[in-house]
């Protein structure tokens, strides 16, 4: 059976070249929602721009990425994950470097909306074809990890903006933003399409070519396949209708009200906290030069909760890691919200870095093993682009709210609440799924 041999490959090479290849695209992706975090304090400055104007140049690629999500997610389902990652990697990194050309404030939201439709349709495509070639036991671990290239991206983000912005201006960040283009190339040669999407189509002479390579690289003593195939491997999926519907149906209703809630909550304070984080530090009183450098700082403390995630995550399963995280977010945002001193600022800054990059680790993992393969794709994307209707709502929230006057307690007051009841919702509807194949998660 296809999916055996495949579920019984050693990990090895080919496992961590994939995490690699893909985690280069999230953490491209990263740098440039990190870039524009931290240019629009400079931007803002430099065209006069109201807060309200700023919020909505950060929400304008949100919109992109929930579109993006949805239509990457429908064709990735159709067309094969290799290509549409490909595409959309292509699609975010020319239009960062149109940014850097930008002539005014309406320009510069015309090429952000285009960054955010490729960076949302890369995201979900990338953890579903990972999570298709991951060992199941270690499926959580690998996913996480690939989610922490986030972490990584946002460092180099900080870095160049610390290091060139204030000697080169804005237009330097966007102009490095457009070299992942280039990184397509990697793309073609070294990621292969998923066995289990070439299965869903029946293009199984396809599936056992890339099986019996794949063996040959992990140095497993190939056989040859039977002629007779089980019903997984003649187009069992196709059962399951490939349309927005089918998320609805009896069977996947929990599974996706529970996400979308999940998604929207964890987007929503995301974005609304990190895409304003060095604007807010920086109206605490501190230059633009320390601003970057408390945001680094907060930005370091992500990969340890990574790593922390990838560990608990296939030790105590999905939904309590995932619960407990976004828990510790709330706490932790709180607290932030009402630091006093610089001190304060950065411990809770950091710790509730830890615990919400953490979190989107989780989630990556999580999404993809509660959708059949036809699906799959489809039920990330559109869970990831509800998603970001929170990403889109909560910068310009913020916006709006400090230019009505609301203080800084007040606003991560509200962050915290959304935390909490995000994490009593997965708690209460979520399924468990470590240490399961694919397959097996499907039939629960």
């Amino acid at each position: 059976m296809i999916l055996d041999r495949l579920e019984n490959l050693p990990t090895g090479n080919f496992h961590y070249k994939l995490l690699f290849v893909t985690g280069l695209g999230w953490l491209f992706d990263s740098m440039d929602t990190g870039l524009i975090s931290f240019i629009l304090p400079v931007l803002s400055k430099e065209w006069g721009l109201s807060p309200t104007q700023a919020g909505e140049i950060g929400s304008i690629g949100l919109v992109g990425m929930a579109l993006g999500a949805v239509l990457a997610g429908t064709l990735a389902d159709k067309f094969g994950r290799k290509k549409v990652f490909a595409a959309t990697v292509i699609l975010y990194s020319l239009s960062t470097g149109l940014c850097a050309i930008s002539w005014n404030y309406t320009s510069l939201l015309i090429f952000r909306f285009f960054v955010g439709f490729g960076l949302g349709g890369e995201l979900p495509v990338a953890a579903t074809l990972m999570s298709e070639y991951a060992p199941g036991n270690l499926r959580g671990r690998f996913i996480v990890l690939l989610e922490s290239f986030w972490g990584v991206g946002w460092i180099v983000a900080a870095c160049i903006s610390y290091l060139l912005i204030p000697q080169f201006g804005w237009q330097i960040a966007f102009f490095i933003g457009a070299l992942p283009a280039l990184y397509v190339f990697l793309i073609r040669l070294h990621m292969p399409e998923s066995v289990r999407y070439l299965i869903s189509k029946n293009k199984i002479d396809d599936a056992k070519k890339i099986i019996l390579s794949l063996e040959e690289k992990l140095g497993v003593e190939s056989k040859p396949f039977d002629k007779e195939l089980l019903p997984i491997e003649t187009g069992k999926n196709s059962e399951v209708e490939q349309n927005f519907l089918t998320l609805w149906s009896p069977k996947f209703r929990v599974r996706t009200i529970m996400l979308w809630i999940a998604w929207f909550g964890i987007v929503y304070s995301y974005y609304g906290i990190f895409m304003w984080l060095p604007s807010i530090v920086f109206a605490q009183g501190f230059a633009v030069v320390k601003t970057f450098e408390y945001v680094l700082i907060m930005t370091l403390a992500q990969l340890p909760g990574y790593f922390a995630a990838a560990w608990l995550v296939d030790l105590i399963g999905r939904r309590y890691t995932l619960s407990g995280f976004l828990l510790m977010s709330g706490v932790c945002s709180y607290f932030f919200g009402n630091a006093g001193t610089a001190t304060e600022l950065l411990i809770w800054g950091a710790s509730m870095s830890f615990f919400n990059l953490g979190a989107w680790g989780v989630i990556y993992t999580y999404t993809p093993e509660l959708y059949p393969t036809s699906i799959r794709a489809l039920g990330s994307g559109w869970a990831a682009g509800f998603g970001r209707i929170g990403g889109m709502t909560a910068p310009a929230v913020v916006g709006i709210l400090l230019t009505g006057g609301a203080h800084m307690n007040s606003i991560f007051a509200m962050f915290a609440s959304v935390f909490v009841m995000v994490s009593i919702v997965i708690l209460t509807l979520g399924i468990e799924s470590k240490q399961k194949t694919l397959e097996e998660i499907e039939e629960s």
